[in-house]
């Protein structure tokens, strides 16, 4: 365990408390206090007990943790349309993804998270609050590096000030993938579709059935094809063998979301047939008067039955 290192203590009673890791620091809690210097000694899969005598448990977080625990101001992503999106979107190493409306950051976060060091985000946010937030989220989690950040509205498009054509850092030219989490997406159908590569994916959240039919109706004269919508439910269950059945409340509704694919590029046209190759088998044949070579005898040629 390293300074700076991003730990999670869980209390008795399943309370989370998402910390970097400070060997003077002392966390106080509801159930008693805790000093980090016991914490590097139990080690991420011990545990620690509070001056109170309540036992803590030390874990790494997880993506799902990290996303859950971002200091929001706007209605985040819900980790159930989070991991849709990224298989729906192919985030992964490596992979150029751009995002607009970056709102408290969570799904920028994960995305950041997914496209690892080798990948880049390139996040947009016009209001100002909010993207100082979701600065603040991502420096707190140590993924601000792996994310290029714009406050720029795309209303004029997603090329902003700080654009340098070329510049893996300020370029999000012929991105893998882009998602939009704006009010009216189908304003930007045209402006997504050229900072996309041909074939592309992309994504959409919208929280009313209204604005789904928008955008539907205008995505049938733009540059997208493949369209899918849904919404996704999670009903959880109570964890008691004897008495298993599910909770009484469920994280129904939060979100539809849409996809598409961008067109791609025009039809390959085959070139012109070349003309018909000579007979390859008239070629083979003798002419004038060659002799035909001589048949080998078979080893019972001349022998009487």
């Amino acid at each position: 365990m390293k300074q700076g290192d991003l730990i999670l203590l869980v209390s008795p009673k399943g309370k989370r408390y998402l910390r970097r890791f400070e060997p003077d620091m002392v966390l106080h809690t509801h159930e008693g206090m805790i000093r980090f210097a016991d914490v590097e000694q139990a080690g991420c899969g011990g545990a620690v007990t509070t001056h109170l005598g309540h036992l803590f448990r030390i874990l790494r977080p997880s993506t799902y943790d990290l996303v859950k625990g971002v200091k929001r101001s706007t209605q985040i992503m819900y980790p159930k349309e989070i991991g849709y999106v990224l298989l729906k979107l192919g985030i992964g190493p490596g992979v150029r993804v751009i995002e607009a409306g970056s709102g408290s950051g969570g799904l920028t976060l994960a995305l950041a998270w997914h496209v690892g060091a080798t990948g880049r985000v390139y996040t947009f946010e016009r209001r100002p609050e909010f993207f100082a937030l979701s600065g603040e989220n991502l420096e707190a989690v140590g993924l601000l590096d792996q994310v290029s950040r714009f406050n720029h509205d795309i209303a004029t498009g997603f090329y902003p000030e700080e654009y340098v054509a070329g510049d893996p850092l300020r370029d999000p030219s012929d991105a893998d993938a882009l998602f939009l989490d704006v009010r009216t997406p189908w304003d930007y159908l045209e402006s997504a579709a050229r900072v996309v590569r041909p074939g592309a994916p992309v994504g959409f959240l919208l929280p009313t059935v209204n604005q789904i039919s928008e955008l539907l109706a205008a995505m049938e004269e733009s540059p997208f094809e493949d369209v899918e919508v849904l919404e996704i439910l999670v009903r959880r269950y109570k964890p008691v063998p004897e008495r298993l059945r599910p909770e009484d409340r469920m994280v129904a509704h939060t979100g539809f979301l849409v996809f598409a694919r961008h067109g791609g590029l025009a039809a390959y046209t085959r070139p012109a047939p070349l003309p018909p190759a000579p007979d390859l088998d008239l070629l083979d044949q003798p002419c004038g008067d060659t002799p035909a070579p001589e048949e080998e005898s078979s080893p019972n040629s001349g022998q009487s039955d």
